[in-house]
């Protein structure tokens, strides 16, 4: 199966294969919980860009923002498509974090249940809700 990814990806759907399913998960887990965080900070920008619409900057940081989010899904979307040919069955929680709506149509975090583990599902440590995380980088291939 060939994949063309739409984003510069640091490794191919090859390369993915080589990985462990416990390394996957893992990675899957880190990229949902950035893009959680990466939500939160689109919406923050999105209220700064309404107060100052003709800001360079902070248009400049959304889009880039658009283009990391983009990114990190289409990463999950290979990441998934590695498990699923690995016999891995899929669930929700190997999902992209989907955005909830807020009041005037902007996109409010997603909380996470606490899984067995005592960590949300996005990776985060149960109780680790400001922000502050323990960042590994990711897959290093």
């Amino acid at each position: 199966m060939e994949y063309r990814p739409r984003y510069s990806q640091p490794f191919t759907l090859e390369e993915a294969r080589q990985l462990a399913v416990p390394i996957i998960t893992e990675e899957i887990a880190r990229l949902q919980n950035s893009l959680v965080h990466l939500r939160r900070t689109q919406d923050e920008l999105q209220d700064a860009l309404a107060g100052s619409p003709g800001d360079a900057d902070l248009k400049e940081a959304y889009e880039e923002n658009e283009d990391v989010i983009g990114s990190q899904k289409e990463r999950i979307t290979i990441l998934r498509m590695v498990l699923v040919e690995k016999g891995v069955p899929m669930g929700a929680h190997y999902d992209v974090p989907q955005a909830q709506s807020r009041p005037g149509g902007a996109a409010a975090p997603t909380a996470s249940p606490v899984q067995p583990n005592g960590r949300t599902e996005n990776g985060e440590e149960a109780g680790n809700r400001d922000g502050i995380t323990n960042d590994d980088g990711g897959v290093y291939l």
